[in-house]
């Protein structure tokens, strides 16, 4: 299973990249799309949203079922990758390239306490 080690992991199974201008990028795992099955649907959140730390905030839909993303951090909503309206597949495709929101957080540094990819790795072998 692909982990990258350039983000941090939720249990979840969302990952959360931090970028050079302070927002974070969120995107749900290898894993969860694989559990997930063949996505047909994407709903994101809409920018300017405040979300809470643990809030459903975008879902995603497969053939199997209907999955909420949940924000691991709080914050502001500032972008959601509006291709994967038309190609929720891409997911599938590569889980770690086909992001699904942007989040300004309201505590950056509140991103080390989650799960690196040797964390990460250990918690999906143990499921």
């Amino acid at each position: 299973m692909n982990v990258p080690n350039d983000r941090r992991y939720t249990d979840s199974h969302e990952w959360i990249r931090t970028e050079s201008d302070g927002t974070v990028t969120i995107g749900i795992t290898d894993h969860a799309q694989a559990a997930l099955g063949d996505l047909v649907y994407v709903e994101l959140p809409k920018a300017g949203r405040t979300v809470a730390a643990g809030e459903a905030c975008a879902v995603v839909e497969s053939v199997k079922a209907a999955s909420d993303v949940y924000a691991p951090l709080a914050g502001e909503i500032v972008g959601g990758n509006d291709a994967l309206a038309g190609s929720p597949e891409a997911v599938n495709e590569d889980a770690y390239a086909a992001w699904l929101f942007r989040l300004r957080p309201s505590d950056a540094a509140a991103v080390d306490a989650f799960l690196d990819a040797a964390a990460y790795s250990k918690l999906i072998e143990e499921a």
